[in-house]
């Protein structure tokens, strides 16, 4: 019993501290995901939306400082408490985002190992498990250190995730597991199966059909109904408006699908992507833009060009409104060209941030005060 209760101790401690590590790596990255389950067609707790980044950062550190906890055998009995606390409350959302599919990734791990709904409930209604098993025998979980030197580690751990935290909220992710990342080839990233010679996922068209005498319904797919020739089946009458697509065999689906921008409603995306060089320079929230990061933007823009002819393109999410207040108050020299929201929160985490392209392919990433001066990018 007590080295089930060992394996069981090591197993959650060490997925709490990785799963709170990766997501303390990019903490906007979770608060966003947060976001999806406050929204109202899936939790409607509109009221916790803007409070998204403080849970999403209180929660990470609780994982990594829970999972120390349970390593080091401090205050044991209060530690699996909580521990079984956070853990139903997962469950309760991975469940509740499979069964209703309301939440397609629930950023478990963030974006470094993405899990379907279902596999997020599996692997939380096993964690749960174990949590139990360890409340109940909470007796054999015996602290390897003092409660003097446990309670002082903890301390550490809990400024040092705070402070890493702030680091990343203010600069980028150490680490980008996202399809943007450094190195990454947008142009290809974009590419369908078929361009690339892959299979690509099949889909089919599935029907609801009713049971005349009975009013039973069914769903059939529409080769069957076609091929099995149901559709001459008189005790049968098909129900108009509810017919659906569903992935009936994997394939290579593109990673990244939503990149697109435009400037004055017209698509310019190739012309920035296949350029020799571009400066992709994201102002997502024109409102939070303090005067010196209006000023750097405005300066990157106009030195870039004048000294590695490079050219450049300011992206935001604004209205056409929010811009042309913009444009009044400070008369930049720039226009804006307009991205999807979801697809700038992907690409880069900063607000104004910076993304340097060469052929389509990343070669670098930084927020606003991180970028290097105009003349340092290496244009070729």
């Amino acid at each position: 019993m007590k080295f089930v209760t060992s394996i069981f101790r090591f197993v959650v401690g060490a997925l709490f501290i990785f799963s709170g590590a990766i997501k303390l790596n990019d903490p906007l990255g979770f608060s966003y995901k947060l976001e999806e389950y406050f929204a109202p067609d899936v939790l409607n707790l509109p009221f916790l939306e803007s409070l998204a980044l403080p849970i999403a950062l209180v929660v990470v550190i609780a994982e990594i400082i829970l999972g120390i906890a349970l390593l080091i055998g401090f205050k044991r009995k209060l530690t699996v408490w909580s521990l079984l606390a956070m853990i139903v409350f997962f469950t309760f959302l991975t469940f509740y985002s499979a069964y209703f599919n309301k939440v397609t990734d629930c950023g478990c791990f963030g974006d470094a190992i993405p899990l379907t709904p279902w596999e997020s409930f599996t692997k939380d209604l096993i964690l749960l498990v174990m949590i139990l098993w360890l409340t109940w025998r909470k007796g054999e979980i015996n602290p390897i250190t003092s409660t003097k030197l446990g309670l002082l580690i903890l301390v550490f751990f809990t400024v040092a995730s705070g402070v890493f935290g702030n680091y990343v909220l203010n600069h980028l992710p150490l680490i980008d597991f996202r399809h943007y990342a450094v190195g990454s080839d947008i142009v290809k990233g974009m590419m369908s199966a078929e361009e690339l010679g892959l299979e690509a996922p099949k889909y089919e068209t599935f029907y609801v059909l009713e049971e005349v005498n009975t009013g039973e319904r069914k769903e059939v797919s529409a080769t069957a109904y076609i091929q099995d020739g149901i559709y001459k089946d008189k005790n049968y009458k098909l129900v108009k408006g509810l017919s659906s697509s569903k992935k009936v065999a994997d394939g290579y689906e593109p990673p990244i699908h939503d990149f697109a921008i435009y400037y004055k409603s017209q698509d310019i995306t190739k012309s920035v992507l296949f350029a020799p060089n571009y400066l992709m320079i994201f102002v997502k929230d024109l409102d939070v833009l303090t005067p010196d990061q209006i000023a750097q933007v405005d300066e990157l823009v106009l030195t870039a060009f004048e000294k590695e002819n490079i050219p450049s393109v300011v992206l935001t999410t604004a209205s056409s409104e929010e811009m042309l207040a913009f444009y009044k108050q400070y008369h930049p020299n720039y226009n804006f060209s307009v991205m999807d929201e979801t697809t700038m929160k992907t690409i880069i985490r900063a607000n104004p941030g910076v993304v340097f392209i060469r052929g389509g392919v990343v070669q670098g990433k930084w927020a606003i005060d991180d970028c290097p001066p105009a003349g340092e990018f290496g244009a070729k």
